[in-house]
């Protein structure tokens, strides 16, 4: 379902109406597709932020000059410490048509233990409706075993969906957490050159009381 939003037409552009536009707790954007001429337009902020949580959402937008138009979040610019939105790319949808779009990977449940899931691929790009865009794609661990393995060729993707990443990609693996031998070597070794470096010491302190007492 799409999440509806009045629109404004910005005006002024430039760094500094920028920053006036964000103090209002505004959000700048940019809209285009469809052989349309790039519109740059003003979002309410708050409302907006809650919308950006979900991934490609899907918008509806009421536009200042009447008009309405479908669109997705295709890029989001945050700030940099605070996080907070800056900025945004909205691309114009229309029914029944396919969009190419990255969809974050979740997995459920847990693997046998000790045995942990790794994920290789955080998103994998589909090509799916652009009115119904999924929003993550679920892939199954609940106890599976060490040696698991799963690509992208082999998930199931939402109805009406079809896959472009490449089908021999790793999505995830389950495997069991080692301690590198090496690591347990060196710590070794340090061990006993700490220890023959401390009885090192001790023959010397002994050796030089020794000769305090001779002199």
């Amino acid at each position: 379902m799409a999440e509806k939003l009045n629109v404004e037409l910005r005006e002024e552009f430039g760094k500094g109406a920028a920053r006036r536009i964000r103090r209002e707790n505004k959000i700048p954007a940019v809209l285009y597709g469809h052989g349309e001429e790039v519109r740059h337009v003003v979002l309410p902020g708050h409302e907006t932020a809650l919308i950006a949580r979900n991934t490609n959402a899907l918008l509806e937008l009421s536009l200042a000059d009447g008009r309405s138009e479908l669109a997705l979040i295709k890029d989001i610019q945050r700030h940099p410490l605070k996080r907070n939105i800056t900025h945004l790319d909205l691309i114009i949808v229309r029914k029944g048509e396919k969009v190419e779009v990255d969809i974050p990977v979740v997995l459920v449940g847990e693997p046998t233990a000790p045995a942990i899931a790794v994920v290789d691929a955080q998103t994998l790009t589909l090509s799916a409706d652009a009115l119904h865009v999924p929003e993550q794609i679920e892939v199954d661990v609940e106890e599976k075993e060490e040696g698991f393995q799963l690509f992208a060729g082999d998930i199931t993707l939402p109805e009406g969906s079809e896959l472009v990443t490449d089908a021999e990609l790793l999505v995830v693996a389950v495997t069991i957490p080692r301690v590198e031998e090496e690591d347990t070597e060196d710590e070794d070794a340090e061990g006993t050159e700490g220890a023959e470096g401390e009885q090192s010491e001790d023959s010397e302190g002994e050796n030089s009381e020794e000769s305090s007492e001779q002199e």
